[in-house]
Parts: structure tokens; sequence; C-alpha cells
């Protein structure tokens, strides 16, 4: 059984999968509390407990290839796993969006992993699980595919810190990396310019999702 905030079809907003249609499963709670969240009603609303067989036949009435497993942060539910060999199972292209304080080692080979590195403005910072970046490295080897991880931005402050931590760890080598600025702290016209100066093997992205439909909060 999973504990699920909301199921909806859209665009994928975010990764290297923008602008894909796509099948969110947004699971509820979470272990972190960020201060730019824009998902808080997966810890503050109670969700719906529904069995990996229910989630999975709703997925299939969509017809659609792709899903993203979200959050709140998947990982703190066991469930999640099972819910990610069933889908990669019936022939899904799974995403996992996660916040990097879990090990992702049961994470299925077929699952693409998006990781979400916590940034200083985030008031998280302390909550990264450093071995991950051994796991991801090890993902890559086995398969030869690269998972991803994202930096999301509130300031110049966030952007140098995520370039010490992508040059200390040489992540370049082991993931795809993406650059997310918090608009409303940090334009992304401020991070392209860091990016270009820096030449950082590193993706600057915006929330397509954000463009298409200001304003909405959920399902979107």
């Amino acid at each position: 059984m999973l504990e699920v905030s909301e199921i909806f079809y859209s665009l994928q907003g975010e990764s290297t999968w923008a602008g894909f249609p796509c099948i969110f499963v947004r699971l509820s709670d979470c272990n972190l509390r960020c201060s730019y969240c824009d998902a808080g009603y997966t810890y503050t609303e109670a969700g719906t407990l529904r069995s990996v067989a229910e989630i999975v036949t709703t997925i299939a009435a969509w017809h659609c290839p792709l899903v993203e497993i979200t959050g709140g942060e998947p990982l703190i539910q066991d469930d999640t796993i099972e819910l990610c060999r069933r889908l990669t199972a019936a022939g899904r292209q799974v995403l996992l969006e996660t916040n990097g304080s879990i090990a992702v080692a049961a994470v299925p080979e077929e699952v693409h992993i998006i990781m979400d590195v916590k940034c200083p403005g985030s008031g998280m910072v302390d909550s990264l699980h450093l071995p991950n970046f051994e796991l991801l490295a090890q993902r890559k080897r086995k398969t030869g595919r690269c998972d991803e991880i994202k930096f999301v931005l509130s300031s110049r402050e966030d952007y140098l810190w995520a370039r010490e931590l992508i040059r200390r760890h040489r992540l370049e080598a082991i993931a795809l990396l993406l650059l997310s600025p918090v608009q409303e702290r940090f334009t992304a016209a401020e991070a392209a310019e860091l990016l270009l100066a820096d030449r950082l093997e590193a993706r600057l992205q915006l929330q397509l999702h954000k463009i298409l439909w200001p304003g909405h909060e959920r399902g979107k």
C-alpha cells in the first residue's frame, strides 16, 4: 500500500524529459521542509491509501509510456520500490524524483533517477546522503546510462556551492547535471551567465509547467 497525494496526466516540466507527456504519481509525506517547496500539501494534507495494483491499473488507463514517481519524498514509503518494479515490468519508462537524503541502492536499474541535491538556500543542505553519488556511479558503470542530479538555485551563493560540489566529486562524470533557478529569488538569466562563464557541463533548466500553467499549485 502507498499513501498517494495525487495521480495526474500532464507534460513533464523538468529534467531532460521536459516536454514529454507524462503520468505523475505524487506520493504523500516528506522528510524535508525546503524553503521554496511548491508541494507542501503532500505533508500538510492526508493522502489516500491505494494498493500498488490499483495504482498500476489507474496508470494503464492513460496509455502513456512515461511515468514519474515523485512527492513529497517517494523513498520514505517502502512499497515505492515495488511500484517501480511493477511499472517497469509493464513496459513503462519510470522516472523517480528523490531529494537525495535516502539511499537509492534499492531502486531498480531500469528506473531513471532524478536526484534533487539540496543547496543552502533550501534550508536542508545537510540532508544529502553522500554515498548516493557512488551509487549513481555504480549504476552508470553497470548499465551505461546516466541518471540526473538537479540543483535548485535560490541565489548566486547556491550556484557557487553547487559548482564546488560538482567539481569536488566530478559529478559530470556520473550523471546529467541540471541547474534549476527559483525564478522569484534568482533569475534564469543570472544562472545562465554564471554557467557560461564557468563552462560547467550542466544544463540550465526552467520549470516548463510553471510557464504553461502559472498559478496552478497541483495537478499540472
